[in-house]
């Protein structure tokens, strides 16, 4: 009972939004299964606009951003959501870069991004990075 209290209350805190951007929807699925089972609440972008246009209407407390979207590179779509939300969490989930790649590196030393997940993931990664 105590959890799903919790996870209740997950649910109706706006702060817990989260944020999916992945250009391929059976991405999006997992993570937004994972997510929800888990009673997050999720919004989903298939491109970096939508996803700044998502960003206009809801405040997000978290954001797992693709590296290689069809309109806009993921860490440059990290700089703009860290400049219009400074505090959001942003994490980096990639098949195309590694943890130990330059630009990661600089992302994570800059606070763009706080942490980086390669795919394919673990289910535990994801939920380890929501949890710290």
């Amino acid at each position: 009972m105590v959890e799903m209290v919790g996870a209740i209350d997950r649910m109706t805190d706006p702060g817990e939004l989260i944020l999916i951007v992945d250009d391929e929807p059976d991405m999006c699925w997992a993570l937004e299964h994972l997510l929800n089972k888990q009673g997050y609440v999720t919004r989903k972008a298939l491109t970096a606009l939508e996803a700044l246009k998502l960003m206009e209407r809801h405040r997000f407390a978290c954001a797992f951003l693709d590296a290689k979207l069809p309109d806009m590179d993921g860490l440059e779509l990290a700089r703009r959501i860290r400049e219009r939300a400074p505090d959001m969490r942003i994490l980096m989930v990639s098949g195309y870069f590694y943890r130990d790649d330059l630009a990661i590196q600089e992302a994570i030393a800059q606070g763009v991004i706080i942490d980086f997940i390669s795919k394919p993931f673990l289910q535990a990664e994801i939920l380890r990075v929501l949890e710290t």
